[in-house]
């Protein structure tokens, strides 16, 4: 035996069940952290007195971490225990939280941030990867990983409800104290109602390539992050690069290694990097989706955060509900044609935001981004359970790390691509809709960006700002149909992609049946 796991290969009871919602509370927790903190910048920006530079590598820092550190901490989970490496990092968490709650510093909870993100790392894969050894019937293990992720979408939609009530009756750190009962409850009930996993015949974690890995992955993150925010810029392709080329060194030692850090022959299971591939689309696509609605709602509507979290909310519901259905429909129907139907739903969804301009008000955007969201639950869901389920148990954690590290890069990934062809759109279009007798500093800060806009028409004459105002929305709008189109026809190759290769699979009910058949008949003795 490779692992000294507890449990059978019969169906989770009432203790797996109540194992998941701890670990369903705890990632819902630490996804409302992360979300609040966008409400509460301004206020501990104030109090500490932070520039500007200083509040990116507070919003960034975590990000960093977290997507630098997923690998290593997959596979030490692997090493030394999922149950062990989950509690160390939760009790971590916590502490990492209480030090940014209290913060005296900009620098102090820059650092703070920064312990957050690596104990945060330990948090997905441990979680992903323990789901897999409590659920071993896959009808089972696919509604727990629906849960699981619904959990984070939770925090999602409410963190900047919960943050934003916080915020108007406690001071800014309450809100990075939210995680501590959560983490509490984890370390308390964690060591009764988790079963632990290793393996026992794994080597040594080799340090060397822990930091190839952080060089790699580091670099390529945060020069996509650049490249969003400020275009292309030769020291933000030459990060990249560096990134790439570190990727290289990285790859060849895990070749080199009788224990790798990354195992990458579970790239040649053809479940799993198809799984992996379409995850990592999926979630390019839809986070660049994402902010741009968000920032529609706020910059172009006029609507307080507060009040644009609320009309995300209908969005966030058909992506719940689309989690928790499409485990119960892949036990009769085949992933490949769940996930090929979800993703034809999200391109109904995203040619209704093509639609979306200063004449078709709110209505038209809230349905074409819950339609957008509702289709890619089947690809979202199915797609950790196929990754994780089509890698050895010994390789769970691992596996779970490399579904996390693919939703980071993506993420990265569509804000940098996508987002800077919506930026390219919105500076044309704007060139030709500034009125005229604008300053030519003015000029310049609506030309960048709809924020700038924004503030540059509150100091210009009336007629002359709210003419400019609305040529920069109007741009901005443009920009978000651009991406759209795009996203929709990508989709497409997406769906196309997933159904070719994954149509194989067959059902989990189906699957399960099979095990049952499998198990001989019991022997009866007929002889009196």
């Amino acid at each position: 035996m490779k692992s000294t796991m507890t449990g059978s290969d019969s169906q989770a009871g009432i203790r797996e069940w109540i194992g998941l919602a701890v670990l369903v509370l705890a990632c819902l927790i630490v996804s409302i952290d992360v979300f609040v903190l966008v409400l509460a910048l301004p206020y501990l920006s104030a109090d500490l007195g932070v520039s500007s530079i200083e509040q990116l590598w507070i919003m960034d820092i975590y990000g960093f971490m977290l997507s630098g550190f997923l690998i290593t901490m997959g596979t030490l989970g692997d090493r030394i225990g999922r149950r062990k490496l989950l509690l160390l990092g939760a009790a971590a968490f916590g502490l990492a939280s209480i030090l940014a709650a209290f913060s005296t510093s900009p620098e102090m909870l820059i650092a703070a941030r920064a312990l957050l993100g690596i104990a945060g790392a330990t948090l997905a894969p441990s979680t992903l990867a323990l789901i897999s050894n409590m659920f071993n019937d896959p009808r089972q293990r696919g509604l727990a990983i629906s849960i699981w992720m619904a959990g984070f979408m939770c925090g999602a939609a409410f963190g900047p409800l919960i943050g934003g009530v916080m915020l108007e009756n406690l001071w800014w750190g309450s809100v990075f104290l939210l995680g501590i009962p959560a983490m509490i409850l984890l370390l308390v009930l964690g060591p009764v109602l988790l079963p632990e996993y290793r393996d026992t015949n794994a080597g040594r974690l080799d340090l060397v390539s822990v930091i190839l890995s952080l060089g790699a992955i580091l670099p390529i993150v945060y020069g996509f992050k650049e490249l969003a925010k400020n275009g292309l810029h030769p020291l933000n392709i030459f990060v990249i690069v560096a990134g790439l080329a570190v990727g290289v060194i990285f790859v060849r030692r895990q070749h080199a290694l009788h224990d790798p850090l990354l195992d990458l022959r579970l790239f040649i299971n053809r479940e799993l990097s198809t799984a992996m591939g379409g995850q990592l689309f999926c979630t390019m696509l839809m986070g660049v989706i994402m902010v741009l609605v968000t920032q529609y709602l706020q910059l172009v509507e006029g609507l307080t955060p507060l009040r644009a979290s609320l009309w995300m909310i209908p969005a966030v519901a058909a992506q719940m509900t689309s989690f928790l259905l499409s485990p119960l429909l892949a036990r009769r129907i085949r992933p490949a044609y769940l996930i090929g139907a979800g993703l034809a739903v999200s391109v109904t969804g995203l040619f209704l935001l093509t639609q979306v301009d200063m004449s078709t008000g709110i209505t038209t955007l809230v349905i074409g981004y819950a339609l957008t969201n509702f289709g890619s639950g089947p690809l979202m869901t199915l797609s950790p359970d196929l990754i994780v389920g089509s890698a050895p148990p010994e390789k769970a954690g691992s596996a779970g790390a490399m579904s996390q590290t693919s939703s980071e890069l993506g993420f990265a990934l569509g804000l940098a691509a996508l987002g800077s062809i919506g930026t390219s759109v919105y500076r044309n279009q704007i060139a030709d809709g500034i009125p005229a007798g604008t300053p030519t500093e003015s000029v310049h800060a609506a030309s960048d960006t709809l924020v700038g806009a924004a503030k540059t028409a509150q100091n210009l004459p009336s007629e002359i700002g709210m003419q400019l105002l609305a040529s920069a929305r109007e741009a901005f709008a443009s920009g978000m149909n651009t991406v759209a189109t795009i996203s929709a026809i990508l989709l497409i190759g997406v769906a196309v992609f997933a159904v070719t290769l994954l149509r194989h699979i067959r059902p989990s009910g189906e699957t399960q049946q099979e095990q049952v058949d499998s198990i001989p008949a019991p022997v009866t003795d007929t002889e009196n």
